[in-house]
């Protein structure tokens, strides 16, 4: 998924000038991934995230829809420091409940700078943020939040083999070939554990879509956002697809995965990508305005993307500065429901700067 992150290094290299150029890894097409040593950091690279999104009831019958990232950034700072304040590496992390009979998210989120207890571990997902966790246990993924207005215990149980997007993981995000990350995703995964909301804690069940990917490279000038849908259909199937847009609005760049009921992985190209608004929401905190209702065409088939409600703006700016809209949404087809999933757009306020 085209996460937030890519804005997040942006912030820390406008605030420090550093002594010289730092070479970071580099994303490249011959690449093999290799698992499960691949679901761990690649701190040589710039930027990194670990992303779920879901739909879950609660045993009262509630449906909540959830969100956790964890974000990770070299700073190329301090890089030949032996002292532990050394902002080497940076960790972030979101998180958000979003709850229809609430009508706006509840989120959170942390930032600090690896060490001291904040690690995210080569070789194994494992990533600790203070009292936030994520972590890989054979194929199941544990997660933790814990926050004043909500906590999340959840386990995270794969159904489905990894999804290497792109080709083989190698995942463009622009015309040219370095404009590109790694890229994984675990779609259909299955979903239980307990969310407290208000003091409530209520045990859940219900499927998530899973990504992490990483990379090097800054987004071309022209790109003002990007527009990115994750989601779980009914049938067993799944759908992936965003585009980048231009500050007219024009679509630069798309891609996409389409997984079959049957399993069957199909990779959808820049033609067979489009996002068409049918509603927008203006915020009123930001003004952005937001096409918080969509139609997905992905390689001729289209889905109305609905949004749970229309107050799914989400503010971190104490950790990347960065306001973007990250919602629940249902998938429908012929006026019935066919999966649910979530939608981000970022750009809508104002350019994102790289």
């Amino acid at each position: 998924m085209i996460r937030i992150a890519w804005g997040v290094f942006s912030i820390i290299f406008s605030s420090v000038a550093l002594a010289e150029p730092v070479r970071f890894a580099e994303v490249t097409p011959t690449h093999a991934l290799m698992f499960p040593q691949d679901h761990g950091a690649h701190p040589a690279f710039r930027s990194e995230w670990w992303y779920v999104t879901g739909h879950v009831e609660t045993s009262s019958g509630t449906p909540l829809g959830f969100q956790v990232t964890f974000f990770r950034t070299r700073t190329g700072v301090g890089e030949d420091s032996p002292s532990k304040f050394a902002p080497q590496q940076i960790l972030f992390a979101h998180a958000a409940i979003a709850d229809p009979s609430h009508g706006k998210l509840r989120h959170d989120e942390k930032v600090a700078r690896a060490g001291f207890g904040n690690v995210i571990k080569v070789g194994a997902m494992d990533i600790a943020l203070n009292n936030w966790t994520m972590k890989m246990t054979g194929n199941v993924i544990a997660t933790r939040v814990t926050s004043r207005d909500f906590s999340l215990d959840l386990v995270l149980a794969p159904t489905q083999p990894p999804i290497l997007q792109g080709v083989n993981g190698y995942s463009q995000k622009g015309p040219n070939v370095g404009q590109a990350s790694y890229y994984t995703s675990f779609a259909q995964v299955s979903v239980s554990g307990k969310i407290m909301v208000d003091g409530k804690s209520e045990k859940v069940i219900g499927k998530a879509w899973f990504d992490h990917e990483w990379s090097s490279e800054i987004l071309s000038a022209d790109v003002s956002g990007w527009d990115w849908l994750g989601a779980n259909l009914d049938d067993g199937g799944a759908v992936m697809a965003f585009r980048m847009r231009a500050t007219d609005g024009r679509g630069i760049w798309a891609g996409g995965t389409r997984v079959m009921a049957n399993h069957t992985v199909v990779k959808l190209t820049p033609d067979q990508i489009t996002f068409t608004p049918i509603e927008t929401w203006r915020s009123p905190r930001t003004a952005a305005n937001y096409p918080v209702a969509m139609h997905v065409d992905a390689a001729g088939e289209t889905f109305e993307l609905k949004p749970w409600m229309n107050d799914q703006e989400l503010d971190s700016s104490r950790s990347t500065g960065i306001t973007y809209w990250e919602g629940a949404v249902d998938l429908i087809r012929n006026k019935q429901r066919v999966g649910q999933g979530y939608l981000e757009l970022t750009g809508y306020g104002k350019k994102l700067k790289f």
